[in-house]
């Protein structure tokens, strides 16, 4: 398959980041087969959902950083669980866990928000992983879209798990505010549920206008991911893109 552009800077500043956006539902499965997967698709930003909980959560999500030759960006402390990793190439600017309102009966939500700098171009992020309940994760999404309008950037990106598919309300809220990448730029394959029965697209990320998506989907076939490391790791496929960013 074709390769997707690698990490750069340009000289007018603006930058080239590869993002990665998967559920590793709390590292139950092949650590080493998801730290792989990950190496392999050499992301400057990964976008967690289902991160590990409650005990050593920290060590363990530590060390499947270490594996990948990343950090803890931030995350993994808020119920729902998604994180933040990134490579030595990002500056931080700043962090924040942010906890969604809870419903009486459902699982508690939040986002992983953050942003980077890469060379002159500064970048808003924002991992989710929405609800199972179709009211609140309609919901969830206007809250998403509100964060990332309050972040104070022009750039920006979010991704993560949604529980929904294209053509689904809470999907089509926010690919009518930005832009769906797959759907701009399609590369790879694109279902990303279940890797052993690929058939619908609930993962999926996001990037406001103004950013250029040169290629967005799942790496299937890309030089060093096997199939066996896509079925051992999750439960989920990931989803890969490579974005353009101006500079600010």
């Amino acid at each position: 398959m074709a390769l997707l552009p690698e990490s750069q800077t340009d000289p007018d500043g603006s930058a080239v980041v590869r993002v990665l956006s998967y559920n590793i539902r709390s590292m139950r499965d092949d650590t080493a087969a998801l730290a792989r997967v990950i190496s392999a698709c050499d992301p400057d930003l990964v976008l967690i959902q289902e991160a590990p909980r409650f005990f050593r959560w920290r060590k363990k999500l530590s060390r499947l950083a270490r594996a990948s030759n990343l950090v803890i960006l931030t995350g993994g402390a808020t119920a729902a669980g998604p994180a933040i990793l990134c490579n030595l190439r990002a500056t931080v600017e700043f962090s924040e866990d942010v906890l969604l309102p809870l419903t009486p009966g459902q699982h508690r939500r939040g986002f992983a928000t953050a942003v980077v700098r890469f060379g002159g171009a500064r970048l808003g992020v924002l991992c989710c992983h929405l609800s199972l309940q179709k009211d609140e994760r309609y919901e969830q999404a206007g809250m998403l879209l509100d964060r990332l309008a309050g972040m104070g950037v022009e750039h920006a990106v979010a991704g993560g798990d949604l529980n929904d598919r294209p053509t689904g309300r809470t999907f089509r809220r926010l690919a009518g505010a930005l832009q769906d990448c797959w759907a701009t730029a399609p590369w790879g394959d694109e279902y990303t549920s279940t890797p052993l029965d690929p058939h619908q697209r609930i993962d999926a990320i996001f990037a406001a206008e103004g950013v250029e998506v040169l290629g967005c989907g799942v790496p299937v076939g890309y030089p060093g991911i096997t199939q066996t490391d896509l079925r051992a790791a999750t439960d989920h496929l990931p989803v890969l893109a490579a974005l353009r960013i101006p500079a600010s």
